[in-house]
C-alpha cells in the first residue's frame, strides 16, 4: 500500500511540474508576443499597402479554394473573394466531386465555359474532369475533379494555378479585403520566406453582409465564446511567440500562403493526411532548411480571416479529436527533426514542446486529474500540495486567458464594445471550470483512437453564418 501511495504522489508531482513548466512557457511566449505585435502594429498601421504593392515588384497570387458540397454558399463566397484587394490575382475554385449543385451553380452564375487544358500534373491528384473559365470574369477559374479530399483538391488547384504565390482558403472563410496584401508582404520583404500563416478569428455572432464582416460581435452560445478565447490565446501569443524562434510548426488550413514552386518541389500536400496543414509545414521546414538554413516560415498577427466555430458538443468533439490525431501523425512522420541541429531552435525547443505539451499533454493532464481526485479521496495529499495543484491547473489558465483578452484590446481592438470585453473576461474565467477539462478528454480520446487505428473524424457540419 505504501508503494502505491508513493507512486501516486510521485505522479502528482510530475503533473504539478508539467503545469508549472507550461505556465513558464506561456508567460514567456506572452511577453515575446506583446512586443512583436506592437512592433508589427506600428509598422502596418500607417502603411498604404495598396500603394506599396503598386510601386514594388509584387508577386501575383493564385487563390485556391477547395469546395465540397458548398452549393448553398458558393456563389456569395466567390463574389466576396473577387472583391479582395490585390494588384493581380487568380481565383481557382476546385469542386472536389461535390454531390450537390456546387458546380452547376458556379456555371450558371459566372457564365463558365469549359476550356481545353493540358495535363499539367506537376503534383499527383485525382483526375481532373474539366476546367472552366468565366466569360465575364477573367481571373476566375473553376476545376471539376474526382473527389479526393481537401489535400488532393488543393493539389489539383496548384496544378492549374499560374502565379508564383498560392493562397489556400477554406470555402466558408470570411476574409478582410486587404488580407492578400498583408499575407503577401513577407514574401516581398524577405526572399527566404516560403510560407506565411494568417490569424483566424471566430465569426459566430458577427454581422455578415455579402461575405464580409460588417460588425464584430459575440455569439450567445457559450461553446463559441470559449473558442474565441482559445483562438486569441493560440494566435495572439502562441504562434506570434514561436515565430520569433522561426518555429512556426502549423499554419491554419483556413488561410495560408506559399511559394508555389516550393510546394511543387516537395510534392504538394500529402493526400489522406489527417492534419494536412501541419504536415506540409513540417515537410517544408525539413526540405528547405537543409538547403538554406535561412529559410523562414512566418506568421501574420493581424486578424484577417474569420471562420465559423462549432456550436455543438458533437461537432466540436470531432474537430478536437481530428486536430489531436493530425498533430500526432505529423510529429511521427517527421520524428527525425526532433533535436536535429539542421533545424535550430525549431528542432530543440518547438518540436519538443509539441511532443510534450501537445502530443503527450492530454495524456498527462487527463491522468493527472484522475490521480489527483483519487489522492484526495484517499487523503494522501497535503493542504499545501492541493492548493499548489489547483493554482497551477486552474489559476494559470484564467490568468493567461485574461492576458490574451488584454493583449487583443491593446493591439487590434476588434471588440471595442465594453459589454463584449466584460463577456470575454468572464468567459476567460469560466472556460477553466469544465470546458478545458472536456477538451483535454477529447484530445486524450483522439490520442487513443489514433493508436487504435481509428483515423476517420466524421463530417464537420456547419450551420452557416447569417448574411444580409
Amino acid at each position: 500500500m505504501n508503494d502505491l501511495i508513493k507512486i501516486m504522489m510521485m505522479f502528482n508531482y510530475i503533473v504539478l511540474f508539467y503545469f508549472l513548466s507550461l505556465v513558464t512557457i506561456y508567460f514567456t511566449l506572452n511577453i515575446i508576443s506583446f512586443f512583436r505585435i506592437l512592433r508589427y502594429k506600428n509598422k502596418i498601421e500607417f502603411a498604404d499597402l495598396e500603394r506599396i504593392f503598386k510601386l514594388k515588384n509584387y508577386k501575383p497570387i493564385s487563390v485556391i479554394v477547395p469546395a465540397y458540397n458548398e452549393g448553398n454558399n458558393i456563389v456569395e463566397n466567390v463574389k466576396s473573394l473577387l472583391q479582395l484587394i490585390y494588384p493581380q490575382f487568380q481565383l481557382v475554385i476546385v469542386n472536389d466531386g461535390s454531390k450537390d449543385n456546387t458546380l452547376q451553380k458556379l456555371i450558371d452564375n459566372f457564365s463558365l465555359k469549359q476550356i481545353s487544358f493540358p495535363d499539367l500534373y506537376k503534383i499527383k491528384s485525382e483526375k481532373i474532369n474539366a476546367v472552366y473559365k468565366s466569360k465575364e470574369i477573367r481571373n476566375l477559374t473553376v476545376v471539376d475533379k474526382v473527389n479526393g479530399g481537401k489535400a488532393d483538391a488543393i493539389n489539383a488547384g496548384i496544378n492549374v494555378a499560374k502565379y508564383p504565390l498560392i493562397t489556400v482558403i477554406d470555402a466558408d472563410s470570411l476574409l478582410e479585403r486587404d488580407c492578400l496584401l498583408k499575407i503577401a508582404q513577407p514574401f516581398i520583404e524577405n526572399e527566404n520566406v516560403v510560407a506565411v500563416g494568417g490569424t483566424i478569428r471566430i465569426a459566430n455572432g458577427c454581422e455578415v453582409r455579402k461575405g464580409h464582416i460588417i460588425k464584430v460581435g459575440l455569439s450567445k452560445n457559450w461553446l463559441a465564446r470559449f473558442q474565441v478565447i482559445e483562438y486569441l490565446r493560440a494566435f495572439l501569443f502562441g504562434r506570434t511567440g514561436f515565430d520569433a524562434l522561426n518555429g512556426i510548426l502549423i499554419i491554419s488550413g483556413a488561410f495560408s500562403c506559399f511559394k508555389r514552386d516550393a510546394v511543387v518541389e516537395i510534392g504538394g500536400y500529402r493526400s489522406g493526411s489527417i492534419g494536412e496543414d501541419m504536415e506540409i509545414v513540417m515537410r517544408l521546414h525539413k526540405h528547405f532548411r537543409k538547403i538554406n538554413p535561412d529559410t523562414k516560415i512566418t506568421f501574420i498577427p493581424d486578424p484577417i480571416c474569420w471562420t465559423e466555430a462549432p456550436e455543438s458538443l458533437k461537432i466540436l468533439m470531432r474537430q478536437r479529436t481530428r486536430w489531436q490525431k493530425g498533430t500526432i501523425e505529423s510529429l511521427l512522420l517527421h520524428k527525425e527533426m526532433l533535436f536535429n541541429l539542421n533545424y535550430g531552435l525549431l528542432g530543440f525547443i518547438v518540436i519538443p514542446y509539441y511532443l510534450i505539451y501537445e502530443f503527450l499533454g492530454p495524456v498527462i493532464e487527463f491522468s493527472g486529474y484522475i490521480f489527483f481526485l483519487l489522492s484526495l479521496l484517499l487523503g494522501i495529499l497535503s493542504f499545501e500540495f492541493t492548493i499548489a495543484f489547483l493554482a497551477a491547473a486552474m489559476l494559470y489558465g484564467i490568468l493567461l486567458s485574461i492576458l490574451s483578452v488584454i493583449l487583443e484590446e491593446l493591439s487590434f481592438k476588434k471588440y471595442p464594445n465594453v459589454n463584449h470585453l466584460l463577456i470575454l473576461f468572464l468567459t476567460a474565467v469560466l472556460e477553466n471550470f469544465g470546458y478545458r477539462q472536456l477538451t483535454t478528454w477529447w484530445r486524450f480520446k483522439g490520442t487513443i483512437e489514433f493508436f487504435l487505428g481509428q483515423r476517420s473524424w466524421g463530417n464537420m457540419e456547419k450551420k452557416g453564418l447569417s448574411s444580409k
